[in-house]
Formats: C-alpha cells, sequence, structure tokens
C-alpha cells in the first residue's frame, strides 16, 4: 500500500509539473514565461530610421538644380536633396548638418535622364554605400517630342523595378525615399503667363506639355490632358511599386499635389524649379523622411 502511495504522489508531480509547463510559470517571480522570441522582437530597431547619416541622390535635372542659377546649366549647390545653398536647406543639410552634407551626401542625377536611365544611376549611388537614397524621375519620361513619345507605363514600371533591385542587390537595408513627378499641367498654366518664358520653351522644353503654350483649341487641350494623365499614372506605379518594398517610402504624391506658384519657378525657363521651389521640394521630402509613419 505503501509503495502504491509513493506511486501515486510521483505521479502526481510530475502532472503538476507539466501543467506549470503548459501554464507557462517560468520557476523564477511566479510569472508568466515570455513567448520565445518576445525580448528579440522588442529589442529589434524599427524599420524606417528617420534620421539616415548619409544621402545619395538620382534622377533628373531636377534634383540637379537645373537653371535655377543660371539659363541651361545645372546648379547641383541649390538642389533639393544634396545642395549646400542655405536659402534651401536641403534634405541631405536638415539630416546631417553643413559639414556632414558635404562629407556624406553625393548627387548622381543627370540632366535629361528617364526612367531608363536609373538602373545606372542606382549602381553608381550603391557603391558609396548610403543609408538613403532618393528618388525624382519621371517628368522627362512624360516630357516628349510629342504625347505619343512618352514612356510607356510598362517599361516605366520595369525599369523603376530593375532600378530598386539593383539597389536591394547591393544595399538590403538602405532606405528609399520616392518624390512624386509634378503636375506638369499646372507648370504649363502658370509659366505661359509670362512673354519670356513662352520663348524659352520654344527651345524644346517638354514639348508635350508646352508646345504651344497658347493653343487652347480642343486638340492641343486633348494632348495636355494626355500628358498630364501619363503623369498620373507613372505615379501610380511610383507608390505601388515603393510599397512594396519595406524600406521605401513615396511622398503620397505630394510633389504632385504641390501649388506651385511663379515664385517656385525658375525665372530662366518658367518650368524648372526655382531656389525657393527647391526649397519646397527638401520640405517635402524631410517631412516625408522624418514621419513617423508612412
Amino acid at each position: 500500500m505503501r509503495k502504491r502511495s509513493q506511486r501515486v504522489r510521483a505521479a502526481l508531480a510530475v502532472a503538476a509539473a507539466v501543467l506549470l509547463g503548459a501554464a507557462g510559470c517560468d520557476g523564477g517571480d511566479g510569472g508568466p514565461a515570455e513567448p520565445e522570441g518576445t525580448k528579440a522582437r522588442a529589442a529589434r530597431p524599427p524599420v524606417w530610421d528617420r534620421s539616415p547619416d548619409s544621402i545619395a541622390a538620382v534622377g533628373d535635372s531636377i534634383t540637379r538644380g537645373f537653371d535655377a542659377c543660371a539659363v541651361l546649366s545645372d546648379c547641383p549647390e541649390v538642389s533639393w536633396a544634396t545642395g549646400s545653398d542655405a536659402r534651401v536647406d536641403s534634405l541631405a543639410v536638415r539630416l546631417l548638418g553643413v559639414t556632414g552634407a558635404a562629407e556624406r551626401s553625393w548627387n548622381y542625377a543627370v540632366t535629361g535622364a528617364r526612367m531608363a536611365d536609373l538602373p545606372e544611376q542606382m549602381a553608381k549611388a550603391a557603391a558609396r554605400g548610403p543609408q538613403l537614397v532618393t528618388v525624382m524621375v519621371g517628368a522627362n519620361d512624360a516630357c516628349r517630342s510629342s504625347a505619343t513619345a512618352m514612356t510607356p507605363v510598362a517599361d516605366f514600371r520595369a525599369d523603376f523595378e530593375e532600378a530598386l533591385r539593383t539597389l536591394r542587390s547591393a544595399l538590403p537595408k538602405t532606405q528609399v525615399y520616392v518624390a512624386s513627378v509634378p503636375n506638369l499641367k499646372r507648370l504649363w498654366s502658370e509659366g505661359r503667363t509670362n512673354a519670356l518664358g513662352k520663348q524659352v520653351w520654344k527651345l524644346g522644353i517638354c514639348p508635350s506639355m508646352l508646345g504651344d503654350a497658347d493653343d487652347l483649341t480642343s486638340a492641343a487641350m486633348l494632348r495636355r490632358e494626355t500628358v498630364q494623365q501619363r503623369v498620373v499614372a507613372y505615379n501610380t506605379v511610383l507608390e505601388e511599386v515603393c510599397a512594396q518594398d519595406r524600406r521605401c517610402r513615396f511622398d503620397g504624391n505630394a510633389v504632385h499635389d504641390y501649388r506651385f506658384g511663379t515664385d517656385q519657378l525658375s525665372h530662366w525657363d518658367w518650368f524648372h524649379p526655382s531656389k525657393d521651389g527647391q526649397a519646397r521640394l527638401a520640405e517635402i521630402a524631410y517631412r516625408t523622411v522624418t514621419a513617423r509613419r508612412p
């Protein structure tokens, strides 16, 4: 009988141990044990770093500061992304400080570039190992000799996806800020109020939108609306592709929706951003990059 009682007590002890384990007791302070991996998740840094320590810029003439300082000339010192001009207060200066921006920001944008050029630019940027890459491209895909010559949306998407793959193959954790394509139709409506600007447009600046600027016939308005809708389609691509990457932030069409006035336009061509316009672009970028949530 005694031996049977001992066996019963032993069995009950084993059962109690199993129950305690199932209840999650850790045998220390009597509280429930944390699920495996909880502490690791709690210590894991956020996916998006709101204060990256180095920046590389890719894109087109807007990021090169074209026509912001002199006619038909690049002026990268006033670039919204990496410029050093205090009146612009570029994204790089805001994030890194003046000295940091001079040492740890690089501008690989090229005037006239289209989305098809972005993979090559991205490869150059990746070689620097930046913590953030800024992207502003697409205006030249819409600004062609005619509306029919614009980059097809499918090609635009394929080239953007290739550019991001190029970056990710080298730098899996680098962040990407993507600016929307500006509202070209608004730039036409604002710039056409200036006679000098319209003369400069005749040199070949965005013919698909700006050609025959004073032509208000139904055919001309349809042409401009076709270009505008292509810009909207490009921005949809930028948003969709960026959304597939955890470390990519699209500006939510903030650049496209910004109501640029003549003060924000270059007084050399009444199309590209002036220094004031570059400062507005820097503000939008900084707001997007430093936001707690995209």
